[in-house]
Formats: structure tokens, C-alpha cells, sequence
């Protein structure tokens, strides 16, 4: 109510609109290089899937996976060839990805020398994969909630083999991680430190 007793107007209260293509060009370069990142990681799960393949071929196929190659010191689990095949498929496919998101998909910034720019990427890749390996060891283990189970998961066929199945899984699983903590600190935190260590030429 107004002094003379009128209804005055509610003010009215405006929101920002918000349209989708605002937020396509705000983060369309954020897109772009996940997507990138996206390609070069199907093209790296091919190869760690291959090195997977390989691998467990050369111990007999995928029903040994779970064979136990030593105790674990100080505790009740052992160390399983699974594990050594997502280790030994890991650095392969870390070198492969590195190189490749290092030469296009994070290509627009000024690079650190190779080996400044390694190291956190490897770093960034054996966390994810050291938190992946207890995810793969869940989808083989018959007592773990994430179990991959029969019949659908069996080692009698390829296409139906848990371990193979488990080892793709995790890897899905964890890219995210990497693609954000090597956004974040390998191709941006570490060029950035290198680029303020260089002199300025003035012209």
C-alpha cells in the first residue's frame, strides 16, 4: 500500500538470460580440447587394450589373470598378474597419450621442454592408475559389490572375458580424471611456470 492508500506495483525482479550459446562460447575451447582428449584416449585404450591382449596371451590367456605371482609384504593379499598387465598397459599407454595430447590437443599454449612436461603427466596418469587398479581388481573379485558376474562375464570367450571387460571399465572410469588434472596442471600450471622463467626480449 501506498501512502494514499493505493496498491502500489511489486517491483519486479529480473534474472539474467542464460542461452545456450553463451555457454558454447565461453567454453567451446574447454570442449574442444576434451574432445580431443576423448579421441587421443580411444585411441589410447586401443593401444593399452592391445597390450592387455598381448600380455595375457603371453601367459596362457585371460583364466590365468588372476594368478598370484607374490604376497604382499605385512598384509593378507597377494600381487596378481592382472595387476602387472594394467601396470605394464598403463606406461605404454601413458607414453602414447603424452605425446599425443602434448602435440595436438594441448598444442596452443607455449610447450616446457618434453621432460617438464612428462613427469606430471605421469604423475597425473599413476594416480588415476592406482586408484584404477583397486576398480579392476573389484570387477574380478568374486566378493566385491562391483563383481563382473556369470554368465555374461566368463573367461571361455573373448568378447565375454571379465578380465578384458574389467580392464576397459576402469579405464573409462578414470579418464576423467586425467583429462582435468592434466588440463589443469601438466599443459597449463607447468607451461605457465616455464613461460614466467623465460626473459623478456623487447623489441
Amino acid at each position: 500500500m501506498g501512502a494514499d492508500g493505493a496498491s502500489q506495483p511489486l517491483a519486479r525482479i529480473s534474472f539474467p538470460v542464460v542461452r545456450l550459446a553463451d555457454y558454447y562460447q565461453r567454453y567451446r575451447h574447454v570442449l574442444r580440447q576434451f574432445i580431443k582428449f576423448g579421441l587421443v584416449g580411444g585411441a589410447g585404450v586401443a593401444v593399452n587394450m592391445t597390450a592387455t591382449v598381448v600380455l595375457n596371451k603371453l601367459h596362457g590367456g585371460t583364466k590365468h589373470a588372476q594368478d598370484i605371482l607374490f604376497p604382499i609384504p605385512a598384509t593378507d593379499f597377494n600381487f596378481r598378474y592382472t595387476s602387472l598387465v594394467w601396470i605394464c598397459a598403463f606406461l605404454v599407454a601413458n607414453l602414447f597419450n603424452f605425446q599425443l595430447n602434448r602435440s595436438w590437443t594441448f598444442h596452443g599454449t607455449s610447450k616446457a621442454p618434453w621432460w617438464d612436461e612428462f613427469w606430471p603427466f605421469l604423475a597425473v596418469g599413476s594416480t588415476a592408475a592406482f586408484i584404477g587398479m583397486f576398480i579392476k581388481i573389484g570387477f574380478g573379485n568374486e566378493n566385491s559389490l562391483i563383481y563382473l558376474r556369470s554368465p555374461w562375464f566368463h573367461e571361455d570367450a573373448g568378447l565375454q572375458s571379465r578380465e578384458y571387460w574389467a580392464q576397459l571399465l576402469t579405464i573409462l572410469i578414470t579418464m576423467p580424471i586425467n583429462f582435468l588434472a592434466n588440463k589443469l596442471w601438466t599443459f597449463r600450471h607447468v607451461r605457465r611456470r616455464h613461460a614466467a622463467k623465460q626473459p623478456v626480449v623487447n623489441g
